[in-house]
Parts: structure tokens; sequence; C-alpha cells
């Protein structure tokens, strides 16, 4: 019984290993389209240098690297909260939405839409434990202390800061993520994101090795 239920684990961990890196690098890049759309005949070729860079150090280690990846994550983390409480204090009225009965008329009203949107939902939390977690190296309580004094509240501040944006252009909105981020704060985060994404991709493929 353990050893199915570790077998499973272990695949479904060995799947979020495989799209992680292609899928979270790509959709990084992918903000330079929001910079200038010239940019993208480049987003394909420059994620596939970027992945082939981040195998290719694997056999050097990341001892050293890896002291930069806990400020980096950290950065990441407080740079996306503060772009969503921007957002928030704009257009405060998305804070209704902490109220449950919109999620329980949209059940009643749309069950099948929303069915497909809840696997959606999941996935607003799955994947950033990638980057901060691992409970071999770090213990429960580091990671407990970590995701409540920091990854959970700048996660919610982030996606109710995409709502307020979303709700203030009205749905029409291409990427809201980067879109939301005007004037000299867009290139940073696209920067920054990349960045974050390496560091989620470096944290699967040494936890799958490993």
């Amino acid at each position: 019984m353990i050893l199915g239920i570790g077998i499973v684990g272990a695949s479904l961990f060995f799947g979020d290993a495989v799209i992680t890196p292609a899928i979270s690098v790509l959709s990084a890049v992918e903000g330079m389209n929001v910079v200038t759309p010239t940019f993208q005949p480049y987003v394909v070729p420059l994620t596939l240098v970027i992945l082939a860079m981040v195998f290719a150090v694997q056999r050097f280690g990341t001892g050293g690297v890896g002291l930069v990846f806990g400020p980096v994550t950290a950065v990441w983390f407080l740079a996306i909260g503060l772009s969503g409480l921007n957002h928030i204090i704009a257009d405060p009225e998305i804070l209704w939405a902490v109220s449950p009965h919109y999620i329980v008329a949209f059940l009643i009203n749309s069950p099948d839409v929303a069915f497909v949107t809840i696997g959606a939902i999941f996935l607003a939390v799955t994947g950033a434990e990638a980057l901060y977690a691992d409970l071999g190296h770090f213990g429960c309580k580091p990671i407990v202390l970590a995701w409540l004094a920091i990854v959970f509240p700048c996660l919610l501040l982030n996606y109710a800061g995409q709502g307020a944006f979303v709700l203030a252009k009205n749905g029409v909105v291409g990427h809201p993520f980067f879109e939301m981020n005007e004037g000299w704060t867009l290139i940073p985060m696209v920067v920054l994101a990349t960045a974050a994404t390496v560091i989620a991709s470096q944290a699967v493929i040494s936890g799958a090795f490993s």
C-alpha cells in the first residue's frame, strides 16, 4: 500500500518535472511580447537556449548559484505581491470576490464551465512549492513559515490584483500578469519572472534526480 502510494506520488512529481521547465520558462519569456510584439519570433529560440543552459550546468553542481536562489525568490514573491496590491488599491471592488456566494452561484448556474475552471484554480497555487519548498533540505517548519508569511499572501495579492486589473479593463486583457506592470516596471518583471522560472526548473530537476 505504502509502496504504491509512493510510486504514484513519484510519478506525479516526475510528470511535473517534465512540463514545469518548458511551460514556466516559455510563459516568462513570452512577457517580452508585451514589451514589444516584434520579439515574438525569438520567444521559442530564447526559451530553448535558457533551458539548454539550465540542463548544461547540472554537471557542475548548483551549490554556488544556489546561494542566490533564496534572495531572488523572496524578491519575486514580494514583487508580484506589491504589483497586485497596487491594482487592488486602485480597484478595491475586487475584494467582494472573497464572498463564497459567488462560487456557489457559479457552480449552480454554469456547472460545466465551473468544473473545468476548478481544475485551473488548482493551478493557481501548484508550482509555487517548487520555488521554495524542499522538505529534505529545510524541514517542515521553515516551509510552513515561508508559505504563511510570504508565498501565500503574495499569491493572493497578485491574483486579486490581476482580477482588479481585468475589471478595470472591462475584460479586454491579453496577458494580465505582465500588462498590469506598466511603465518602467514591465521589463524588470519579465527578467525577474524568467529568473524565478529558472529557479523553479532547477528545483524540480534537482528533486527528480536526487
